[in-house]
């Protein structure tokens, strides 16, 4: 019986899939987005910084919301394990669009919620 061998590392693919293409329709992390997204996060006493002080996270408030609330689903409490996923999870790259924040930024953005 012969080995599946797959692809050579070193061969030049294109993919012409947009991030969109790649997530399911069914897929939970829409769940996620379209409820963020519906939130009134100012009624709720979130803050949205204007981006010009100096010290502010330059994240908005949902994004982050959003990878709070994916790493609960899926029992990812660390905010260093948060920012490994940020990196490498695919479904995670659509659904805060492909930022990329530290474990800092992460841990600190945990307390404000």
């Amino acid at each position: 019986m012969a080995y599946i061998l797959g692809n050579n590392r070193n061969q030049i693919n294109m993919v012409t899939m947009s991030l969109d293409e790649t997530i399911d329709k069914n897929n939970p992390v829409r769940v996620i987005d379209a409820y963020v997204d519906s939130l009134d996060l100012t009624g709720l006493g979130f803050t949205e910084y204007d981006g010009n002080s100096k010290g502010q996270s330059p994240y908005l408030c949902p994004s982050m919301l959003k990878l709070h609330v994916y790493g609960y689903l899926n029992k990812i409490r660390s905010s260093r394990r948060l920012e490994t996923e940020t990196k490498r999870n695919i479904e995670l790259m659509w659904l805060v669009n492909h930022i990329t924040p530290d474990h800092g930024t992460i841990a600190r953005m945990s307390q404000k919620f």
